[in-house]
């Protein structure tokens, strides 16, 4: 973390410079006057956070904002309260009265890394969400599931499966090879599970693959009925309200 601390009293620039070391923090940069300081933000990079006072030997800190668009932390350090309102109005931490009290300034400090994990946390949530928006693909999905098969487990790619579907309390993968394997799952949690470009769930009792589907038949009702390449044991109907989604999953 980059810390610079700008006071035009040399020996309180360096009081807080020691007093940050006592909380691990390291203030490399000391600058003096509003005109030193708009000369060092033109030509080096911004820091994380920066220890102002407001009344420096060449006038009021805050001409140093009107010249520069400073996007760094502030916490305002000052002898004086009456500046404190127009502090806030900027991007500020805290403001702290001298003489400075190191419990003061550890919550000072404590705000601003409240404030850092925030923002971290809510790019990061941002950042998962939008991958899942955007790039849907890029999840991980089932490729393969384990039934128990008398005293044996038995693997079943995900690609034999031409549908799932409910049953008596009970949910089943169909296989191309015409077997019915018994599931420890619901048709709900496989809605996370299945690749969404590859199974439709067509109504509360079917999902079925797009590789399986045989033929597609007008149904009562506006519905659509299914024909799969093996699965033969229910008719397979796509629910009214569910046909349009169908089609444009299906295009």
């Amino acid at each position: 973390m980059s810390i610079i601390i700008i006071e035009d009293e040399k020996p309180s620039a360096r009081r807080l410079q020691r007093m940050l070391t006592l909380l691990d923090m390291e203030a490399e940069t000391m600058l003096h006057s509003v005109e030193e300081s708009i000369a060092w933000f033109q030509n080096n990079e911004h820091p994380d956070l920066i220890f102002l006072d407001i009344q420096l030997s060449d006038g009021l800190s805050f001409e140093i904002f009107e010249t520069i668009d400073i996007k760094s932390a502030v916490i305002f350090t000052t002898a004086y309260d009456e500046y404190a309102l127009q502090a806030f109005k900027l991007n500020s931490i805290d403001y702290l009265l001298k003489p400075i009290d190191e419990d003061d300034l550890a919550i000072a400090v404590s705000k601003y890394n409240g404030r850092v994990a925030q923002q971290q946390s809510v790019t990061l949530d941002f950042d998962d969400i939008k991958k899942l928006l955007v790039n849907p693909i890029e999840r991980e999905y089932k490729k393969r599931f384990s039934v128990k098969v008398g005293q044996h487990l038995k693997l079943i790619n995900i690609d034999d499966i031409e549908c799932f579907y409910s049953e008596n309390k009970g949910t089943y993968a169909f296989t191309s090879e015409g077997r019915n394997y018994l599931l420890d799952t619901t048709l709900e949690q496989l809605e996370d599970e299945l690749e969404p470009h590859k199974f439709f769930r067509i109504s509360r009792k079917f999902y079925v693959n797009v590789n399986a589907i045989k033929d597609m038949v007008s149904y009562t009702n506006s519905r659509l009925q299914i024909k799969l390449k093996t699965y033969k044991e229910h008719d397979v109907i796509v629910a009214r309200e569910r046909v349009k989604d169908f089609k444009e999953w299906l295009s």
